[in-house]
C-alpha cells in the first residue's frame, strides 16, 4: 500500500545562542563548523526547490497534491528564514557564510536561465533525496547531536523531521510533470541528476568548509578532525549510514516512501524539545 503523508506548515521559531554559533557541538569547532557549512545551502536551495516546483503548479489536479504542494512551499520557505537567522550568527562570528551562499546563488540563477525547468525540477528531486536519506541519518543516528547546545540541536531536528515529511512532493510533482520510470527519459533524467547534484554539493561544500574551518582556528585541530571523520565515515557515521538509501534512487521505480520512516514523525515535539520562542 502506498504510503500518503500530508506536511504541515509550521511557524517556528528557535531559540539560537550567537555566542555558541561556532562551537554548540558538544565536539567542538570542526563539527560545528560542518553543520554550519552545510546550513550556508539552506535559505538559497529551498527557494530554488520552490521555484522548480511552482513552475509546475497548475499540472497539479489532484486535491491531496495540491494541499501537499502547498505545504511544501510553506515548509521550505520556513526553513529558509530560520537557517538564514542561524547563518547571520555564523557570519557575526567571523565565518564567511554570506559570500559563499551568494556565490551558491550566482550558480543556482544560472542553472535556471540557462537550463530547462524539466532539468531544474529533476534537480530539486535528486537534492530532495539527498537532504531527506541525511535527514534520515541524523534522526536514526541520534548520537550525532548528542550533548549538542539545545537550540541548534532542535533547529537540526526540526529541519530532518519536515525533510522526511515532505520527502516524495517535489517527486511526485517530477512524475506528474515529467514521467514515470516506464519512460526511459524520466528515468535517465532523473537518475543522473543525482549523481551531478551531488557532485556539485560536495565541490561547493568542502572547500567552502576547509575554509572556515581555517579561518576559526581548527584547521591543525588534530581531535575536532577525528570528530568529524567519526560522524561522517565511521561506523555510526551519517555517510556511511546513507550510502545505500543514495543508491536506493537507481532502482527502476523507486519512491522516497520506500524508504518509511515515519515513525520519527510521530516524535516530532519530543525531539524539538523547550526550545521554541513562539508557535503559530
Amino acid at each position: 500500500m502506498a504510503i500518503s503523508i500530508l506536511p504541515t506548515r509550521r511557524n517556528l521559531r528557535f531559540k539560537l545562542d550567537p555566542a555558541k554559533a561556532l562551537t554548540w557541538h558538544r565536539d567542538g569547532l570542526n563539527v560545528s563548523q560542518f553543520l554550519n557549512t552545510m546550513s550556508l545551502f539552506f535559505p538559497v536551495g529551498e527557494r530554488f526547490f520552490i521555484d522548480s516546483v511552482r513552475n509546475y503548479r497548475e499540472l497539479v489536479q489532484d486535491p491531496e497534491l495540491k494541499k501537499a504542494v502547498t505545504a511544501f512551499i510553506g515548509q521550505e520557505a520556513m526553513h529558509g528564514r530560520e537557517h538564514d537567522e542561524y547563518n547571520d550568527h555564523v557570519a557575526a562570528a567571523g565565518v564567511p557564510l554570506k559570500a559563499q551562499e551568494r556565490l551558491v546563488e550566482a550558480l543556482l540563477k544560472q542553472i535556471q536561465k540557462r537550463t530547462p525547468q524539466s532539468f531544474q525540477l529533476a534537480g530539486t528531486v535528486a537534492l530532495e533525496h539527498l537532504t531527506a536519506i541525511l535527514a534520515d541519518g541524523l534522526l536514526s543516528l541520534p548520537e550525532i547531536m548528542e550533548g549538542a547546545d539545545d537550540g541548534y540541536k532542535a533547529i537540526w531536528n526540526w529541519h530532518a523531521l519536515e525533510e522526511t515529511e515532505h520527502k516524495a512532493v517535489a517527486f511526485d510533482v517530477y512524475q506528474l510533470a515529467v514521467g514515470t520510470d516506464d519512460r526511459l527519459s524520466a528515468y535517465a533524467l532523473r537518475t543522473s541528476t543525482l549523481v551531478i547534484s551531488t557532485a556539485v554539493f560536495f565541490a561547493l561544500f568542502l572547500p567552502f568548509y576547509a575554509h572556515n574551518v581555517r579561518v576559526t582556528g581548527g584547521l591543525f585541530d588534530a581531535k575536532g578532525w577525528r570528530s568529524v571523520l567519526r560522524h561522517s565515515l565511521g561506523k555510526k557515521g551519517i555517510f556511511r549510514y546513507t550510502a545505500k538509501a543514495w543508491l536506493d534512487w537507481f532502482k527502476p521505480g523507486f519512491h522516497p516512501w520506500d524508504h518509511d520512516n515515519r515513525q520519527y514523525l510521530e516524535q516530532f515535539e519530543a525531539l524539538l524539545g523547550d526550545v521554541l520562542t513562539d508557535a503559530a
